[in-house]
């Protein structure tokens, strides 16, 4: 995998990707009585060390899940480590499970690939162990390696784009980000703060902790996914703050629906 830090396309699509894995997470998750902590203690095993794995990786550490992939090459997990997908790159399953049942069992987030050669056998390894994982990533057809474990209920997770009733918003500032992002995060949240569904938990929790896992690569830009309504109260209270000078910066929102793309700039007046 190559640095996606210096490649801003494909760190956009990248983050794209973990969105939507983050969606397909979310509505596998038991939203009980803590929402924001509905997949702690849970495992997800992602299978092997691709591009799709690593999104699906970043998504379970903003979902709150403990994480296990397996790579043969061990200087992709190398460049995973550096792009923050993984947490620790170790050489064998009894060091993975030795961190993975701490965290778990703190129900905290944590992201571990095993650099193996045989990954044919690494599902086989992990049954011999009795580890069952929670989750796991299903696309067009499960994997075989997967077969036992969803037999054993464990969940499948796909990606899932936005439905029609929602919207993707990106949006982003012509300078200063580090200055300028927090504030219009906060507005965004404010916005979300009225959505008591599970929806509108997902994505606070979206907004408060992608930064984090996104940061390294997605610099200057946010994304959210939201309803229709909080799209439009952002970009009224983003253009209301930078016409009266609150926001000093240039303000750029795209909103994303299905095959439509709205683009607003937002710039303070000149004087």
């Amino acid at each position: 995998m190559n640095s996606m830090a210096t490649n801003p396309a494909a760190a956009l699509e990248f983050a794209l990707q973990v969105e939507r894995f983050y969606a397909g997470l979310m509505l596998a998750a038991d939203h009980g009585k803590d929402a924001e902590s509905s997949l702690g203690g849970k495992l997800l095993y992602a299978g092997q060390l691709d591009a799709d794995a690593s999104a699906l990786l970043v998504a379970a550490s903003i979902a709150g899940a403990a994480s296990l992939a397996v790579s043969a090459d061990a200087a992709a997990g190398k460049q995973a480590m550096r792009d923050g997908v993984v947490d620790f790159l170790v050489n064998s399953l009894d060091e993975a499970l030795r961190i993975l049942k701490n965290e778990i069992r703190k129900r905290t987030t944590v992201a571990v690939c095993v650099v193996q050669d045989n990954k044919a056998d690494f599902a086989r390894l992990l049954l011999g162990r009795g580890v069952l994982p929670d989750l796991l990533p299903v696309r067009s057809a499960p994997a075989p390696e997967f077969a036992a474990f969803l037999s054993q209920c464990a969940r499948p997770v796909m990606a899932i784009h936005p439905s029609k009733n929602q919207v993707l918003l990106a949006w982003s500032v012509a300078e200063a980000p580090a200055q300028w992002l927090p504030k219009l995060d906060a507005l965004a949240f404010d916005c979300l703060c009225s959505d008591v569904s599970s929806a509108g938990t997902s994505a606070r929790r979206w907004l408060r902790l992608s930064p984090c896992y996104l940061g390294r690569m997605m610099q200057g830009l946010r994304l959210l996914r939201c309803d229709e309504i909080a799209a439009a109260r952002f970009r009224n209270q983003v253009q209301e703050q930078v016409e009266r000078g609150e926001i000093g910066i240039s303000v750029e929102i795209q909103t994303m629906n299905g095959d439509r793309l709205q683009i607003s700039n937002f710039a303070p007046a000149t004087r």
